[in-house]
């Protein structure tokens, strides 16, 4: 990563521009053109050096719902399972933890029901149960990395 690359990863964290010609707005903050930042972005994507590159809805506002949830997967069966559950569009994020519970991911779907029906597809293809923990209450953490 060069200093332009640092620079897009800690300036954009927070807020990206909304208006007719974004990118080309975020460009010109940072001293760049359009073409340029589009393409770095890409490029740090595929890299791996950005796994996401867009906006953060708030589901439940919408009708929806997010919930937490969990998994204990055998460690022979461990990347089958993520596999699976990583195809699915609703999962937000997907983590492995040292615990009896060693598989945590994030759902979002667009009805509460969603939640559910995700759940019973990850049971139904994984073989493995799903612990469902839904949100209580919420909590404002921000966190930016800077490179």
């Amino acid at each position: 990563m060069d200093d332009l690359d640092r620079a897009i990863v800690n300036r954009l964290q927070g807020s990206f521009p909304v208006s007719g010609r974004p990118f080309a707005e975020a460009a010109m903050q940072l001293g760049t053109d359009e073409d340029e930042l589009i393409s770095r972005i890409r490029r740090l994507l595929d890299s791996g050096v950005l796994t996401r590159f867009g906006p953060l809805y708030n589901a439940d506002r919408m009708g929806g719902a997010f919930s937490l949830a969990a998994m204990s997967v055998g460690p022979a069966d461990f990347e089958r399972v993520a596999a699976t559950v990583n195809a699915l569009p609703e999962v937000a994020h997907n983590y492995e933890r040292e615990h009896a519970l060693n598989m945590w991911f994030v759902l979002a779907t667009d009805t509460p029901e969603g939640i559910e029906r995700a759940i019973a597809r990850i049971e139904a293809e994984t073989g493995y149960p799903v612990f469902n923990m839904p949100k209580l209450r919420e909590y404002f953490v921000e966190l930016k990395l800077e490179v």
